[in-house]
């Protein structure tokens, strides 16, 4: 059960007791000829090597609606990649200025002839997908590759809120319970906690590249230098405790989201069994967060990249329970 993060460090407990599979991954150069004879199983195959959480997730989804979730997920995954995947934001600016023109494309009923651009308008012909959501994380990895970092919480919870909390929009359209408040606050929450978990979990990552994804005023407030992150990693000073307080962020909205499910007062608090599917992203993010409290808010732990041979039953076991 969630509780809230504790860490041995008195000097913040005063403070403190009131992003994808990170973005290194690889993205193909060009789609296969085998991708555009079946765009679904493209779709499916890129997610299982490179989102392999969202994988396992996907078997929740009904079956006539699995191929689109794949879409969505290839999708969100494809365009996170470009900012590694570029050698310059002008190159960058250009992918995402296709992915525009596909969207429209796909609106006017004339996909272009990339894999998950077709899998993206099957999708769009069975289920009623908001094009302005597409957009919005479109317009947000096109901002990110001018301004990677962020000064501000507010900054950075602002992207959180435009990428993964728009991702978890789309998924309740496409359970068909976009009309629930409750639902799409409580996502709007749990897509906060979910896109800090994967900022936390690609630390390593991006520090190895010059670039710092916890918030300035984080690292400032715990005296953290970035320079020393870079060349030390996780001994660099004050960077467990600047983690720390990043984790408690991401668990406070996770803790947020699970209680606005309950105070509906509906289905015995728990989450309709129908959107379930959509909140099972919680699961990996409470699991990570675990994990990092265990080794004490190290997040350059080298067994913090490995997967948990335990997950796919926790998100068995979630979609069950209707628990997240």
């Amino acid at each position: 059960m969630l509780r809230q993060l504790s860490k041995p460090l008195p000097r913040y407990a005063s403070q403190l007791s009131g992003r994808v599979p990170s973005r290194a991954m690889a993205t193909e150069a060009a789609p296969h000829e085998a991708g555009l004879a079946d765009p679904t199983a493209y779709c499916r195959d890129l997610v299982r090597k490179r989102d392999y959480e969202s994988y396992l997730i996907g078997s929740s989804y009904p079956r006539h609606i699995q191929g689109a979730f794949f879409a969505l997920r290839a999708f969100y995954v494809e365009l996170a990649s470009v900012q590694d995947t570029v050698s310059n934001a002008m190159i960058g600016k250009m992918r995402m200025q296709f992915w525009r023109d596909a969207i429209k494309g796909i609106a006017d009923g004339r996909p272009p002839r990339h894999p998950i651009a077709l899998a993206l308008y099957e999708a769009q012909r069975r289920a009623n997908l908001p094009s302005y959501h597409l957009r919005r994380i479109i317009d947000a990895r096109d901002a990110e590759l001018h301004a990677p970092t962020h000064l501000t919480l507010e900054s950075l919870t602002a992207h959180a809120e435009s990428t993964s909390s728009t991702f978890l929009y789309l998924l309740l359209s496409l359970l068909n319970l976009s009309s629930s408040s409750t639902l799409s606050h409580a996502a709007s929450h749990l897509g906060v906690a979910q896109g800090i978990h994967v900022l936390l979990r690609a630390l390593p990552y991006h520090a190895s590249k010059g670039r710092m994804v916890i918030p300035a005023e984080i690292t400032a407030r715990h005296g953290v230098r970035q320079e020393d992150v870079f060349r030390r990693g996780g001994d660099a000073d004050g960077i467990s405790d600047a983690v720390f307080e990043f984790a408690t962020v991401a668990n406070d909205n996770l803790l947020t989201a699970r209680e606005m499910v309950k105070q509906s007062g509906g289905d015995g608090g728990k989450v309709p069994q129908v959107a379930m599917p959509a909140f099972l992203y919680g699961i990996p993010t409470r699991d990570y967060l675990g994990r990092l409290e265990a080794v004490n808010f190290d997040a350059f732990q080298p067994s913090l990249q490995l997967r948990d041979w335990r997950l796919p039953w926790r998100i068995w076991r979630g979609y069950y329970k209707r628990d997240f």
